[in-house]
C-alpha cells in the first residue's frame, strides 16, 4: 500500500507512518488542495495530480489508500527486483528501460552500448555504468514508478 507523502490540506511533507499532519493538525489523507505524492497544488475537483500523475483520493474516499494505485485495464504491474537486476547486468543495452517503457532512454543506452564496438568499448562502458547507477537506484526506491506512472511491486 503506497504511504501518503504530503498532506493533502497544506502541502507539508509527512514522515512515514504519521497519521496526523504536524504542519496543520488535519489527519492524513484529509483535504483536497495538494497532491499526496508531490505535493504539488491541486485543484479541487481533479482526480490526476497534473504536476506527476498520481491518483487523487475523492474527499469522500479511504484516507489510508491513494487511488491511483489500481493499475488501467490490461496493464500489469512491474516488478522493481526484476527491473534492478536488469539494470544492473544488462544496464548497457537498456533492457530495464524497455522493460519499464522509457522507450526513447532505452534506445539512446541500446545505441551507445552497440557504438561501443565502433569506438573501442568506451560508450559501451558509459552506458554500463550508467545502468548500473540506474538498476540502483530502481532497487532503493528512487525510481518509484515505470512510464505510465504506476509504481514498481517488490
Amino acid at each position: 500500500m503506497a504511504e501518503f507523502k504530503y498532506c493533502r490540506n497544506c502541502g507539508k511533507q509527512l514522515n512515514p507512518g504519521e497519521t496526523v499532519c504536524m504542519g496543520c493538525g488535519v489527519p492524513v489523507g484529509k483535504g483536497h488542495d495538494y497532491c499526496w505524492n508531490c505535493g504539488g497544488k491541486t485543484d479541487p475537483e481533479a482526480v490526476v495530480c497534473v504536476t506527476c500523475g498520481a491518483g487523487l483520493v475523492p474527499k469522500s474516499g479511504n484516507a489510508r489508500q491513494p487511488q491511483g494505485q489500481a493499475y488501467p485495464a490490461g496493464a500489469q504491474p512491474k516488478s522493481k527486483i526484476a527491473a534492478g537486476i536488469l539494470g544492473i547486468f544488462l544496464g548497457w543495452l537498456g533492457i530495464h528501460n524497455f522493460y519499464l517503457g522509457f522507450t526513447s532512454k532505452a534506445v539512446c543506452q541500446l545505441v551507445l552500448g552497440l557504438l561501443g564496438f565502433v569506438t573501442f568499448g568506451i560508450t559501451t562502458w558509459i552506458s554500463g555504468i550508467w545502468g548500473l547507477i540506474e538498476g540502483i537506484m530502481i532497487l532503493v526506491g528512487s525510481i518509484p514508478n515505470d512510464a505510465d506512472g504506476n509504481p514498481l511491486i517488490n
